[in-house]
């Protein structure tokens, strides 16, 4: 499970982001959280709209992508900060990250009664419509005369209060659960939506030209009078000619892929025929639109990919691709945003990891050897019970994934809205 934490102090010394602090890192053993730093935040002004300035983006993709939040507010005047106000103001102007989003209230103040006044005001505000998060009721964490509170190493003294803290927070991560449970089930279908016919449009979308022509990478260039040959690009960090572009990265030790957010595949390097690749793709195939590159059958699990993508669920689906005779192909699919923190769409790139492994062993003197516990197959990643495949017969591969055609690289439409106890993703523990 995730979390982010908001201190809702911008002061160079905060006693919540302290606390908050030590949360992350007492009980990192319950819990992976991160701090966000709102220092960069500007006042909320409506006639100076920020709502796509990276300090508001950032936060509005990060609380998206967290399970829940923790804020950590001190008591000004018996309210929240304007600091912390002014925030909440951006991400419910014409944005709403912590819409149906779980929260926990936290605080401490120099005074007995622990920021109690300023935490009783942020409840209402977080619930407010518009706003509309779910903060865990009955449960306060109040730590008052903080100055006494922390030690030389910035760890709580009183045993009673870490104690109390850690209580509050299990409770908060079974409502975590349950909240992300229900509202999964509420947005159970939301994938359904996810657009693979490219028929809307971005922003760099070329227009005019058909994108299921063979020929779609010449049409496109004479559109729009593309750079090519000796032609020079500007990169962030470089100058290169296309043609040096192209040589780089050919070049890369993996196969890459680049579909933008429209679901248009624009492009792959081309290294090698595509019955040479592990992952096999056609010249023919840049441009196309997602829902062309994959078999019918694929579509939902690719769809489902997509939006977990696209929304900020996850960020990196690593995926392997059994069954392939002396290799342990990877795929990775990963989210890719502007500065702003926009979804531009997906950067694929896959490899095989066995010579890198097979060399790393040499140059240690190291072995591999088989774990009792594992609960995989060292080699596929299949269950211990899913039926076995032949060594000497590779599946049939998906033109564009690389998948097999008996299970395609992205993960199954879910057939119900079940919250796992483990990452869908990666398969790690939720601790």
């Amino acid at each position: 499970m995730k979390l982010v934490g908001i201190a809702g102090s911008i002061e160079d010394k905060s006693y919540n982001r302290l606390l908050l602090k030590f949360i992350a890192n007492h009980f990192s053993d319950m819990v992976d959280i991160e701090i966000l730093d709102i220092q960069d935040v500007p006042m909320f002004n409506q006639s100076d709209d920020q709502t796509e300035g990276e300090a508001v983006q950032y936060l509005k993709r990060k609380i998206m992508q967290a399970d829940g939040v923790i804020i950590a507010t001190p008591e000004h005047n018996h309210t929240i900060t304007a600091a912390l106000k002014s925030v909440i103001e951006w991400l419910s102007f014409k944005i709403h990250p912590m819409s149906g989003k779980p929260v926990l209230i936290v605080g401490a103040s120099y005074y007995d009664q622990g920021s109690s006044r300023a935490q009783l005001n942020l409840r209402q505000i977080l619930e407010s419509p518009g706003v509309d998060a779910v903060v865990m009721p009955g449960n306060e964490f109040l730590l008052g005369e903080v100055k006494q509170a922390f030690d030389d190493q910035n760890n709580l003294k009183d045993a009673r209060t870490v104690s109390f803290l850690q209580e509050t927070l299990g409770k908060f991560l079974k409502f975590v659960k349950m909240v992300n449970a229900m509202d999964a089930e509420a947005h159970a279908d939301d994938w359904k939506n996810e657009d693979l016919e490219a028929k809307g449009e971005v922003e760099t979308t070329i227009k005019g030209v058909n994108m299921h022509a063979a020929d779609w990478v010449e049409q496109a260039a004479a559109k729009t009078h593309a750079a090519e040959g000796d032609d020079y690009v500007k990169l962030d960090r470089g100058v290169l000619t296309v043609n040096q572009l192209n040589w780089f990265l050919n070049s890369m030790p993996m196969e890459l892929t680049y579909a933008d957010a429209n679901n248009q595949f624009l492009y792959y390097n081309h290294q090698m025929d595509g019955d040479k690749m592990l992952a096999s793709r056609t010249p023919a195939q840049a441009g196309n639109p997602l829902a062309d590159c994959h078999p019918k059958r694929a579509v939902p699990g690719v769809k489902r990919a997509v939006h977990m993508l696209r929304t900020g669920e996850t960020d990196l689906f690593k995926l392997p691709v059994p069954g392939i005779p002396n290799k342990y192909v990877m795929h990775y699919y990963q989210a890719l945003h502007d500065d702003k923190g926009e979804y531009k769409g997906i950067n694929e790139f896959v490899l095989d990891l066995l010579p890198i492994v097979k060399y790393y062993l040499k140059q240690t003197g190291q072995m591999l050897a088989p774990d009792p516990d594992a609960k995989t197959d060292a080699v596929s990643g299949a269950s211990s019970k899913a039926k076995e495949t032949k060594p000497d017969a590779a599946p049939a591969v998906d033109d564009v994934s690389g998948a097999s055609a008996d299970t395609e690289a992205a993960p199954e439409a879910p057939t119900k809205p079940e919250a796992p106890d483990f990452d869908s993703v990666s398969g790690a523990s939720a601790k």
